[in-house]
Formats: C-alpha cells, structure tokens, sequence
C-alpha cells in the first residue's frame, strides 16, 4: 500500500471539505432561526428535564453540540439561564449530536446522497440572492447540507482501503490485547483527533470513515468514540478561558458530565458492545466484529446507548455536579470599583443575535452605574463632613472611570458582531446600542463634572441657601424618576417598550429647569445669594437638564428612533 505525502494532503483537505459543509450548514440555519433559537432556550430550560429535550432538539436542528454548548453558555453569561439549566441543555446536547453519526453512517454509506449534492446545491444556491432573509438563510443551510455529503464522500475515497493489508490490522490488533490499558490507549486517541479538528462530529465521520474502509475494528473504535466525547469538551474549554465565571462553571459541569460518563463506560462496554452486536446478528445483519461495513451502523447505535445511558444515570445528580462546578472555579467577588465586563467574553460569540444578548446586559450594568453616580451626588450635596464628602468623589470619579472604559469595551464587541453577516433588525440594534453607550458615557461625564463644581463649592467654604438646596433635590428626584424608568426600559424585551414614559418625565425636567433658570435670574438681580454659589447652582440644574437629554436619547435608542 502506497500513502503519501499527496495523499495525506488528500485526506486533511476531504477533511476541511466536510468540516467547512457542517459550519456552513449549522451557521445557516442558526441565522434563519436565530430568534426562535434564543426563545426556545429561554422558555423551554425550566427545569432539567425540559433542557434536556431542549438541548436534544437544537442540537438535531444546529448539527453542532459544540454551537448547542457555546450558545447555553452565553446565556448562562447573559444571566438567561441558570447553571442548573445549562446542565440540563448540555446533557441533551450530547444525545442530539448522536443524530451526526446516523446522518453520516445512513446517508453516507447506505444510501448514496453524494449522488444528488448537486442538484440540491442547485435548488439552494439560488436561494442566497434573495432578498427574504430566511429563504437566504435557508439556501445556505441547503448549500451546507450537500457540501458535508460531498466531502464525506470525498473522504471516504482519500482513506485507503486497507482491507487487502492485513499488517496494520495485525499492528492495531496487537494494540487491542491489553485490556483497560488499550480502552484508555484509544480513548485518549479519540480524544487527541477531536481536538486536532475540533469538532467531535467531523472526528466521529472520520472514525466511521476509517473503520469502513477497514481501518479500525469495531472493539477498537468504540473508545475512540469515548475519547471523542471528551474532546467535544474542550472546544467550550477553551472559549471559557476568556470567559467569567459562570462561562468557566458551566463548561465545567459539561466536562464532568462527560468524563464520568467515560469513567463507567470504560467498564461496561464490552457489555454494550456484545448487546449491539446481538441486536445487528439477530436482525439478519452482519457482525460488526466480523464485517467493517456494519461497523458505521454498530457505532451509531454505541454512541447513542452511551450517550442516553450517560443523561438517565447523571441527571439525578444535576444539583451535585452543579455545587462540584461552583467549589471549582470559585467567585473572586463583584465590586463595582473594579472594571470587569460581567457578561461580554470576545471567544463565546457565537451568531450576532446572541452577541446582542450579551451586549445588553452589559448595557443594563451601565446604566446602573450611572443610577448610582445620581445616588452619589444627591448625597455629595447633602454631606457637610468633608472626609465623607472626599470618599464620595472618589467614588464618582471611579465610576466615571469605569463608563468610560466601558463604551470602549462594548463598542469593540459591538463593532466585530457587525462584521459578520448581520439580518436588517439586528444592524439597527448595533446602531441603537452603540448611540446608547455613548449617551450613558456622557451621563457619567456629567456626573462627574457636577461633583468636581460641588467640590469646588465645598473648597472654596460656598453654601446654598434653603430654597437653593431644596430645588437642587427637586431636579435630582426626577432624574432618579427619569433613571428608574430607563433602567425599567432597558432590562425589557426592546420590542416591547415605548418612549411615552419617558417623554413624560424628560417634559417634567425642562419644565423644572425653565421654571429655576427665571428664579435664578430673580434671586442674582435681588442679591438673594452669593455669586459663586448663583454660578455652581446654575451649573448643576443646567447639568441636570442635559442629563435628562442623554436619558430620553437612550429611550429612542431602545425605541429604534434613532437609527
């Protein structure tokens, strides 16, 4: 047998074919489902049971248990999802990518779908130039499907066939002699291919591929697959690393659920692989231990006992592993002082639907900032003792620090969502969110400034009078109003909220600022108070007012009003 370094190139490039066909199939139908994806998730994970069967079903749908976990983490990240839920959704994830292996080992070997790729590009090509959203999107989830066949198909011919060279059965059969030894030998060989193309699917295809064509006996491919599940987990792994803590918990628990699942089966599958082998022969089939070419059908069935074996016997101890997880990757604490995006990690992005999530959720942490810069400067005004008076202003500066940072933080993310392929409701949120962000910097900038002209007066020993204070307080009472109201706003679903609320408060404002600004002019013509104190007075109902400007522009960017 001649396998060269052309034919290796062969191989890794059917490979890639297959590979590219899946991503472009699962991002398709990602795209023209998106929205139904995010309520699915967010409706159906009540308890375990019901994020099984959700994470079974999506994964059917996404042919991707790695895009199944990246999404449940993200909205673990985006505070949707519990741990406990998450862990429902990753367990039925790992019985939906089972469907891969029937998918590859039916179509792929049974029934000669490779034949008809090119009419089903036909049909669906077309489909990507029209104008409806979700017929394009399902164009490319068609175009996908028949490329995965067709590098399957190609697969299956850069792998020789071995059956004609008996001495690398011989060299694997020497391997397989050793017990537990070889189960492990072969599982870490499983799980050292899924991480080299980092997809357990396109691993599984191989194995399927190669055990076909002659490669692998079945008792030799059957830890492999066992080293393939736990490979799937490395892929959530790693994205978690630049991840948070609940990203970190939650491909942790995917993790456990896997490697224990592996830890029994170890032991038990000999037993499985007998059964399997009982339920083919006594159907008039042929062995798997016996024939290479019922092996694809005899792995499709070990992968799904193992994989509905595994769910049925941890998901009673869901709550466990969850307090196993948190013990594991313990919380470093979340003080408002220090800068950390909570929910935004750049490696979980996974479709700009579930990007926007997440922005949003940091968007709502920002605006709780800036409501607590109001807290901070009703209290600065009030506080006569100048050593409190110091904390707070460094406290106002910090936060204004931090608004800051996060703009920056979030436009970056934003800008790169709006790089991918992005459907014209979701382009319109990018713009809205990003006007927002800098409507809440600026609001901090405000604060900010207004603290530095109270400092000024604390320095320079200034003192409102009664009315003076009192009107101050008044302003900053419907600024608190105007706050609650957008925090109301922004923790809705967008579509859902309407600008009357805040219009009506934001007219209550300038009202207040008119009525204060012709007071003012009064009380300076009549001598009613000191200059200075007239000037950093004026200043700071001016300063209201214009925050309660940036407040009502980020009711219109919810709105939509301003894109």
């Amino acid at each position: 047998m001649d396998f060269g370094i052309l034919d290796l190139f062969k191989l890794i490039g059917a490979l890639g074919f297959f590979i590219y066909g899946m991503k472009v199939m699962s991002e398709g139908i990602q795209k023209a489902a998106g929205n139904q994806m995010r309520q699915i998730l967010s409706s159906m994970t009540q308890n375990r049971y019901l994020g099984v069967f959700t994470g079974f079903l999506i994964t059917c749908l996404l042919q991707s248990s790695s895009a199944t976990t990246v999404m449940t983490v993200s909205f673990v990240n985006a505070g949707l999802m519990t741990l406990a839920e998450s862990a429902g959704v990753m367990m039925g994830a790992n019985v939906g990518t089972t469907l891969t292996a029937w998918l590859v080992s039916f179509f792929g070997f049974k029934v000669k779908i490779a034949a008809i790729a090119l009419p089903i590009i036909a049909v669906g090509f077309p489909m990507l130039f029209f104008k409806k959203e979700r017929t394009k999107y399902l164009g490319e989830f068609l175009v996908g499907f028949a490329l995965l066949f067709m590098g399957l198909n190609e697969l299956k011919h850069a792998v020789p066939d071995l059956k004609g060279n008996p001495e690398l059965l011989a060299f694997l059969a020497e391997y397989s002699s050793y017990g537990i030894l070889s189960t492990l030998l072969f599982i870490g060989v499983g799980t050292l291919l899924t991480v080299i193309v980092q997809s357990s699917s396109a691993a599984m295809a191989l194995t399927i591929t190669m055990c076909h064509q002659g490669w692998i006996p079945f008792e030799i491919a059957a830890p492999m697959v066992l080293g393939e599940n736990i490979g799937t987990t490395i892929t959530a792994e790693l994205a978690s690393i630049v991840g948070n803590v609940h990203a970190k918990r939650s491909a942790r628990i995917h993790s456990m659920f896997n490697i224990i699942g592996v830890s029994w089966m170890i032991f038990a599958h000999p037993f499985y692989l007998d059964v399997i082998d009982n339920i083919m022969t006594s159907n008039g089939g042929a062995s798997p231990f016996e024939s290479s070419e019922s092996i694809p059908i005899a792995l499709s069935y070990f992968h799904t006992a193992f994989n509905l074996s595994n769910v049925i016997l941890l998901i009673w101890f869901v709550p466990y592993l969850v307090k196993l997880a948190i013990k594991m990757v313990p919380s470093k604490g979340e003080a408002d002082e220090q800068f950390q995006l909570e929910y935004i990690n750049a490696g979980l992005m996974i479709t700009p639907e579930l990007s926007i999530l997440e922005a949003k959720k940091e968007i709502v942490k920002m605006g709780k900032l800036c409501k607590k810069m109001n807290d901070f400067t009703i209290e600065l005004i009030q506080q006569p003792n100048e050593k409190k008076a110091d904390n707070i202003l460094n406290r106002i500066k910090k936060y204004e620090d931090i608004t800051d940072r996060m703009e920056v933080e979030i436009a970056d993310y934003l800008s790169k969502t709006s790089q991918g392929e992005l459907t014209e409701s979701t382009s319109i949120r990018v713009r809205s969110m990003l006007s927002m962000i800098g409507d809440l910097e600026r609001i901090g900038d405000i604060y900010y400034q207004m603290s530095k002209n109270i400092e000024r007066k604390l320095s320079k020993k200034v003192y409102f009078i009664p009315e003076q204070r009192d009107n101050i307080i008044e302003m900053f009472k419907l600024l608190e109003e105007a706050l609650d109201i957008m925090m109301e706003n922004l923790e809705m679903e967008y579509s859902s909220v309407t600008i009357s609320a805040a219009s009506d408060i934001e007219e209550k404002i300038n009202s207040l600022r008119n009525r204060l600004r012709k007071e003012h002019l009064r009380s300076i013509e009549k001598g009613d108070y000191n200059i200075i104190s007239g000037m950093i007075y004026s200043d700071l109902y001016s300063s209201c007012e214009k925050i309660g400007d940036h407040v009502i522009n980020v009711a219109e960017g919810i709105t939509g009003e301003v894109a």
